[in-house]
């Protein structure tokens, strides 16, 4: 396991990454990239969407988006940080992004929901990128697909929105909140819960 300074090969594969993203302004292929896994580093995001190293929050938005471009979930379950030379893993408490802002156009089954997250992603929920609630106890807990198989928690702010833009239907169970976004039902829920 690495627990100190990140392994001089993710430094140069992230310089590597990085020079590439300022050229060509696209996610690195990290689903291509199968290099060796080095273990895990103390790298990790909070629920808040706080990434730390070593304890301390990382302060550098532009090092945080960086990041956030190599950033994979595996089959398993983990979160790596991937380049062409290395894969290390981290810690991720929730989901590795906050849903900031959510921006509607349309009504009904037209609308589209285009949501931004911490890290500066632009997601339009839809077919491809779901919209999900789950429950802690009686919380709700809304999350938007973003790429690969990460996913964005829904700030609270940002669900008040969209349970304000909420239309209600019957269920077979009774009722249920929810929310359209290129032509998808995605449900928010019960109002009776």
């Amino acid at each position: 396991m690495h627990w100190g300074a990140p392994a001089p090969d993710l430094l140069r594969g992230l310089a590597e990454v990085q020079a590439d993203a300022a050229h060509t302004r696209k996610l690195p292929p990290i689903d291509q990239w199968n290099p060796p896994d080095c273990g895990d580093i103390d790298m990790r995001i909070a629920v808040d969407g706080t990434w730390f190293y070593l304890g301390t929050p990382i302060g550098r938005p532009a090092l945080v988006r960086l990041f956030s471009t190599i950033l994979r979930r595996e089959a398993d379950g983990r979160y790596v940080l991937v380049t062409p030379v290395e894969k290390v893993g981290l810690k991720v408490e929730d989901a590795p992004f906050i849903a900031v802002r959510v921006d509607a156009e349309g009504e009904g089954r037209d609308r589209r929901l285009k949501f931004l997250t911490n890290v500066g992603d632009e997601v339009v929920a839809g077919a491809g990128n779901p919209l999900r609630v789950a429950f802690r106890g009686e919380e709700p807990r809304p999350y938007v697909h973003v790429r690969g198989q990460l996913e964005a928690r829904i700030s609270r702010a940002v669900f008040y929105e969209l349970v304000a833009m909420a239309e209600e239907r019957a269920t077979r169970g009774g009722r249920e909140l929810g929310v359209w976004s290129e032509g998808v039902w995605f449900s928010l829920g019960s109002p009776d819960a």
